[in-house]
């Protein structure tokens, strides 16, 4: 099992959404308000007067054959939207209960 771990501008979480839908994740934990800012050409998401807008992030386990799928998909959605941003990042789930 793996875990996906996806930041993501707030006004991309539609799309995200259609993501999880298309490849029928089913089970996944979202957290709507993000502080943050990419490490390579990310402008900060703070929330506040100077850096009002917000990130977004979901988090999914799945089987690893998934992976490969979420991580075209968000590519992709990256591609086209550039100026949103969205990373996702891939852990090992060793045990679960």
């Amino acid at each position: 099992m793996k875990a996906v771990f996806i930041v993501y501008n707030q006004a991309l979480t539609e799309r995200v959404a259609y993501i999880l839908d298309q490849l029928q994740i089913k089970g996944f934990t979202q957290w709507p308000l993000v502080n943050g800012a990419g490490t390579m050409t990310g402008e900060p998401r703070m929330g506040s007067h100077t850096w009002p807008e917000m990130n977004s992030a979901t988090m999914t386990i799945v089987e690893e054959e998934m992976v490969p799928l979420i991580l075209k998909y968000v590519e992709k959605l990256d591609n086209v939207n550039k100026e949103n941003g969205i990373r996702a990042f891939v852990w090992d789930i060793t045990q679960m209960y």
